[in-house]
């Protein structure tokens, strides 16, 4: 990544149709709402692959417009070991995805990217998102909650490093 790269982010979650879409939106508006859309990519990706290039789960989208999010564009999509390259930051939505991406790293330097997103709540005392997919609509919301603390925490480590001013290249 250089200076006038976008700083890339991907939520990864079993499927990509509940929890990762939901960090993926919330990331992106905190990102839009503060202009900073052009200097951070917000993605999400499912470590299987029963659900790629289906929409997110039709009780995410009734969540998130619930909260006035817009997760209407979203495709499932799988990662792979090539999203190690294309991404800065890869967040788990629970410590299963963690020790899975971990695996999958093949470098210390991939491995180092890989975190844990409620690390990112200093009040949580449990660092996996439930999944909230064979639950009740309700817990949608509070999984929601959940992704949209966690989500500002990250996003208040990150605003300082890509508001950054970027020296201009010497001729």
């Amino acid at each position: 990544m250089t200076s006038s790269d976008p700083f890339r982010v991907i939520f990864v979650c079993t499927g990509n149709i509940c929890r990762s879409p939901m960090a993926e939106v919330v990331l992106r508006a905190l990102s839009e709402a503060r202009g900073l859309s052009d200097r951070v990519i917000s993605r999400s990706a499912g470590t299987g692959d029963w659900h790629v290039g289906e929409r997110a789960d039709a009780r995410t989208l009734h969540a998130l417009d619930r909260r006035g999010y817009d997760g209407a564009a979203h495709r499932a999509k799988q990662f792979t070991t090539a999203s190690f390259a294309d991404n800065d930051l890869i967040v788990a939505l629970d410590r299963t995805h963690e020790r899975v991406l971990r695996s999958w790293a093949r470098t210390d330097d991939d491995e180092a990217k890989v975190t844990l997103l409620r690390t990112f709540d200093p009040q949580a005392t449990n660092m996996d998102v439930p999944d909230p997919y064979y639950a009740a609509p309700e817990m949608f919301d509070a999984v929601l909650g959940m992704i949209e603390i966690a989500t500002r925490g990250l996003f208040s480590q990150l605003e300082p490093a890509v508001r950054m001013p970027h020296p201009t290249p010497r001729a």
